[in-house]
């Protein structure tokens, strides 16, 4: 097993196979990366594009190229001393059409499958399938439903291609029973879409009705699951794992130490978890970090000017009429998501704390106390009695903002359940605790990330996954603070600035950021680009399409293509946000008319000259930011990732714009000729890595002082180790600081800011 040094991500699909990673393994070695980092291996859903919606996870994906591949794949990298890191899916799994095995005999044999304890399930009823477009009896009377006979088995078939499984007690009369007679007799309920928020009796992965959730805190479930895994690890073929959602399971810290035992103290291990702004980093889960949501925030906050958040917040009120402030939109969000989409979810866990509740204690006032507990909660959930001492200040900070929302006298009932939270129960408490804890994470990031970032647009570079969009920008001061504590606590984190969930390029985020440092000049553009026709679209909605526009803009300007991937966007933007259209309910008159606008610009010579105006006033201030926020990741402490195809200009919009083809070819003949800035930036600091490993992976980090009228403009570092140092300064926010700006370094050189600056934005040497 060998420490990744640097990694690289690769999305896997039936388009993109083991066989065309291994075929660019030569490129990535020469690049200077140590580790594939892939997506999800495991065998997916037919045609899955992402891989986390999991059919088999005892078997390696056909569609990429099945375990013969993969063990091609890993023996390449082998021959060159580089390694992989899988990602895995231990929350959910894949349950859509009749691809999953267990998942199906569940359905055929009920309570009694030898996989029902897989997946949680409430066996009190038969399991909810909310599959139907009508009510039962509606599509029973349509046609809709009809019985058919496959491999000698019968089941039924909905809408002639979904198909579900007769049980076994019925096969041989299945033919002579009224079809609604014969459902009625099953392990399972087909049901009306539209009930699955109310009445879904298992937890799904946030409210995706495709994807079940896992029990993996049942040993035999864990074992099971992670077969494939543990051998993968046992014969060499993997070097570590990235676990996918590790705040969906039911005991996170205790899953994350069972599988560190499990692996060993040589495995590379990170999860994937958002923390708010502060909460600390996972210490004592046995894991070496974060898969890096964390440090993207960090490094976006830091390469925005804070100075920007008054001014913007106030055309944001302007344009739009709501609050410059992002928490009353996170507040509105979460109570609309609670209310919409996870009031069956709730339901359950009332019920489950009403059933230990003292008496007194009504399922009413416990509704009440929850809800409003939901509504404010300030982290993705707690962990119970043996996490660390951070669960108490979250639950001390959960009471401090619920307090005005409380009934008058329920307040000791928001007490009991925060007692409970922190363990107080017991074990008879333990399944309220466990639905509640599994109920405010999806609700944060449903709440947050998929509503609230869609709706809020004071600058949409700093709505991503993991940001803290109340925050505008950060100071250096608080940037070396968390750097510093990064070094001492998670030196092996993972380190990235772009991932297969971004809602925006990292270098899309890097062209918006300056506009916290052009606020004048980007409001006079905003002005008048609103003054054009809106075409009956809100100005809100035209206004952070303005955003997207400049965000994304292309060098080849506006293409057919990039009409259709910023209507992409657009539509997912309106649906996400449910302000005037929805996934469930889509207004497509107002769709229309949005993408109208975006299919009109071609032919309009003044809009596209003022987006072109836009972006080059942006230009040389993100290009600075682009190479900062490359030389951040390979220098500051950790280990960092390299998104597939961002080596180049990362202008890509949110999923699937991001998971788009990269053109391979391009990349390994700019690198081996004369590589962009951004490429060969990557590369010179992947270098360095590979020549001096030690100092990156245990090196210290110091911050430099610096003084002068720029100073807050100005941030500056060394690594250190063993003697050898590596000093690196920046200049934000599109200063140039002037001699009168002097950096003192830790290690005792000192020089004056225009020397640093000099050639540029960005500086580093080893000393």
């Amino acid at each position: 097993m060998t420490l990744p040094r640097a990694t690289y991500r690769f999305q896997f699909h039936k388009d993109f196979t083991f066989a065309a990673a291994e075929a660019l393994v030569p490129y990535l070695d020469d690049l200077g990366i140590s580790h594939v980092y892939a997506s999800p291996v495991t065998t997916a859903a037919p045609g899955s594009t992402h891989g986390y919606d999991v059919v088999d996870p005892t078997t390696i994906n056909p569609e990429l190229g099945g375990e013969a591949a993969f063990r091609s794949l890993v023996a390449a990298l082998r021959t060159r001393g580089m390694g992989m890191v899988i990602d895995i899916v231990p929350n959910h799994m894949g349950v859509a059409g009749d691809s999953n095995g267990w998942w199906q005999d569940v359905l055929r044999h009920g309570a009694d499958s030898a996989h029902a304890a897989v997946f949680d399930i409430d066996w009190r009823t038969p399991v909810v399938l909310p599959v139907l477009g009508a009510p039962l009896s509606e599509a029973v009377a349509n046609g809709d439903l009809s019985l058919d006979r496959k491999d000698g088995r019968w089941s039924v078939l909905a809408y002639g291609e979904h198909r579900f499984p007769i049980r076994d007690a019925d096969q041989a009369d299945a033919e002579t029973i009224p079809l609604a007679e014969l459902l009625a007799r099953q392990h399972y309920r087909l049901a009306f879409w539209r009930v699955a928020n109310d009445e879904l009796n298992w937890r799904r992965f946030f409210s995706i009705n495709e994807l079940a959730g896992v029990r993996i805190e049942d040993p035999a479930v864990f074992d099971k699951t992670h077969a494939l895994y543990f051998r993968l690890h046992d014969e060499g073929l993997i070097d570590g794992v990235r676990i996918d959602h590790v705040d969906g399971l039911t005991d996170p810290i205790g899953y994350t130490r069972r599988l560190r035992e499990r692996l060993g103290p040589d495995a590379w291990i990170v999860i994937e978890k958002i923390l708010a702004a502060d909460e600390p980093q996972p210490l004592g889960w046995g894991v070496d970090g974060t898969s890096g949501y964390d440090f993207m925030e960090q490094v976006a906050a830091l390469l925005h000017d804070p100075a920007g958040a008054a001014p913007l917040g106030d055309l944001w009120e302007e344009i739009s009429g709501r609050s410059a402030a992002f928490e009353p939109e996170e507040f509105q969000a979460r109570q609309d998501l609670l209310s919409w989409q996870f009031s069956g979810q709730l339901d359950a866990c009332v019920a489950a704390f009403h059933a230990v509740a003292p008496d007194g204690v009504t399922a009413a006032m416990l509704r009440r106390a929850i809800e409003r507990l939901l509504w404010v909660f300030p982290v993705y959930r707690t962990y119970g009695p043996d996490a660390p001492a951070s669960d108490a200040a979250i639950r001390d900070a959960a009471r401090a903002r619920v307090a005005e929302l409380i009934p008058p006298g329920e307040a000791s009932v928001v007490d009991l359940v925060l007692a409970w939270l922190a363990g107080d129960g017991g074990a008879d408490t333990a399944d309220a605790v466990r639905r509640f804890q599994q109920l405010s994470a999806p609700i944060a990031a449903k709440a947050v990330e998929d509503t609230g970032f869609y709706r809020y647009g004071r600058l949409l570079s700093r709505n991503d996954v993991g940001f803290d969009a109340e925050r505008m920008g950060m100071t250096p001061a608080a940037f070396h603070a968390l750097m510093t504590a990064r070094a001492r606590d998670v030196p092996r984190a993972m380190l990235t600035t772009a991932t297969h969930d971004h809602k925006r390029g990292e270098d899309t985020r890097a062209r918006l950021a300056v506009v916290s440092a052009r606020t004048d000049a980007w409001r006079a553009a905003v002005l008048e680009w609103l003054e054009r026709d809106d075409g009956g679209v809100d100005e809100a909605d035209r206004y952070m399409l303005f955003q997207t526009l400049v965000g994304a803009w292309p060098e080849e300007g506006m293409t057919p293509d990039f009409v259709a991937r910023v209507q992409a966007w657009q539509q997912k933007a309106l649906r996400e946000a449910k302000l005037r259209s929805s996934w469930e309910a889509p207004d497509n008159d107002y769709e229309a008319a949005a993408a109208a606008l975006v299919e009109a610009l071609p032919d309009d010579p003044a809009a596209l000259a003022l987006i072109a105006r836009t972006v080059a006033m942006l230009e040389e201030e993100a290009q600075a930011n682009m190479l900062a926020q490359v030389l951040l990741r390979y220098t500051a402490p950790g280990v960092p990732d390299l998104y597939q195809g961002t080596e180049f200009a990362d202008l890509t919009m949110v999923d699937p714009d991001n998971r788009r083809p990269v053109d391979y070819a391009a990349r390994a003949a700019a690198l081996a000729g004369a590589p962009p800035a951004k490429l060969r930036l990557i590369a010179d600091l992947l270098r360095l890595r590979r020549d001096d490993p030690a100092l990156f992976a245990d090196g210290d980090y110091a911050p430099a002082t610096v003084d002068g009228p720029d100073a807050a403009h100005v941030l500056a570092f060394e690594r250190r180790h063993d003697g050898r140092v590596l000093r690196v300064a920046i200049a934000l926010h599109g200063r140039r600081p002037g001699g009168a700006t002097r950096v003192a370094f830790a290690s005792g050189h000192t020089a004056d800011a225009a020397m640093l600056f000099a050639a540029g934005s960005i500086w580093y040497a080893p000393a």
